[in-house]
């Protein structure tokens, strides 16, 4: 979809600007205009299938950057629920982000699209994954909404499984673990790769993601039990692996670049979260427990590359089908950065926005 260019006259669309912990989120509210479908599944396959376009030129130079992420706000489909989302990311849309539903909880909650209900306001949001509920943490200031924190009930998570054999070109086998976290993760100690945690080797860690990620893609078929259209990995996870007393948990969290191909040295590459990443801290939750190193009600410290936090905590379990799952949460921080307009002119000729190889990748 090219909206100005397809209709002929100026197309725009208002934001509200907000980041999770460094992650930027551009949250879109009224975005039914765009999205057809009746259940939340049916409108992330239609965004995939027809709306691409409109992603890229929403994530894209000249109005965005290659960290932005962005969110569709839409009406719920589920009584009760307050909004639903669907989430943009550089490599395609997803059904559920943490640090894009703290994004959008803050955007909503502080603008007024979601009424203040007290000092801990419960939003119930609709997903392709199913519903979330997240709590906003505000404090009224004067004529001014803050939401101070947001901690957000994810959905059901769980290791699909635990130290699978991966062959990896450069690295040769590895041991990774394979967690669902409102998305599919391959995540793993980035010790066996032989590259320490620090944004200096941030080109290192996104390109040795990003050949985990093509091996995950060739080796690991994977399929949520309720949901069957989300079928692939989605992410990787590189951590520091298993938890010690007073050891700080961290990780760097990989989007890759769409698509990678094998024979593209120049696609293997990607953007690393600036956020602890909310769908990964509830994998890696997912995994540790499975690990046994994490029990329920514990609190999970998890820090980003930049050294941002979520606060996670498994509080409970569950079954999804035959599968047994936890319940994690996610507290972080949301701050609305501003809001605006952005537009495309019918005669722009880059109506989907556009990528250069210094900053993006090829």
């Amino acid at each position: 979809m090219s909206p100005g260019a397809e209709s002929g006259s100026l197309f725009s669309v208002e934001t509200i600007e907000v980041h999770a912990e460094g992650e930027p989120g551009r949250v879109i509210p009224n975005a039914e205009r765009f999205v057809e479908g009746s259940t939340m599944a049916e409108r992330l396959d239609f965004c995939v299938r027809e709306l691409d376009g409109l992603r890229r030129l929403l994530l894209r130079e000249p109005r965005g950057y290659p960290a932005t992420c962005g969110v569709f706000l839409l009406p719920p489909v589920t009584e009760g629920a307050d909004f639903g989302i669907i989430v943009l990311e550089q490599g395609g849309f997803t059904p559920m982000s943490g640090s894009n539903t703290i994004c959008a909880v803050t955007a909503a909650v502080e603008t007024g699209i979601v009424p203040v209900r007290g000092p801990e306001t419960e939003v119930m949001i609709d997903t392709a994954v199913g519903l979330v509920r997240a709590t906003a943490h505000v404090e009224e200031i004067g004529d001014r909404v803050k939401v101070r924190s947001v901690t957000v009930a994810n959905v059901p998570s769980y290791a699909v499984q635990i130290d699978q054999p991966l062959t990896v070109r450069e690295f040769g086998e590895i041991l990774v673990d394979v967690a669902f976290g409102g998305q599919f993760f391959v995540q793993l100690d980035i010790s066996q790769l032989g590259i320490k945690l620090s944004p200096a080797n941030a080109k290192r860690i996104t390109r040795a993601a990003a050949l985990v990620k093509l091996a995950a893609l060739e080796q690991i078929p994977v399929q949520h039990p309720v949901n069957p259209s989300i079928n692939r990995v989605a992410m990787i996870m590189l951590h520091n692996g298993d938890r010690a007393p007073g050891k700080q948990a961290q990780n760097a969290n990989v989007l890759t670049s769409s698509p990678i191909l094998a024979d593209r040295e120049e696609s293997w590459t990607g953007v690393l979260d600036r956020s602890p990443c909310g769908t990964g801290t509830s994998a890696r939750m997912a995994a540790l427990h499975a690990r046994g190193q994490l029990g329920l009600d514990a609190d999970f410290s998890h820090r980003s590359i930049i050294g941002s936090e979520f606060i996670g905590r498994l509080v409970g379990e569950t079954m999804i089908g035959d599968i047994r799952a936890v319940l994690p949460t996610i507290t972080g921080r949301g701050w609305i950065t501003g809001r605006a307009t952005w537009e495309l002119d019918p005669t722009d000729p880059y109506p989907e926005g556009y990528t250069v190889g210094d900053i993006w990748s090829a």
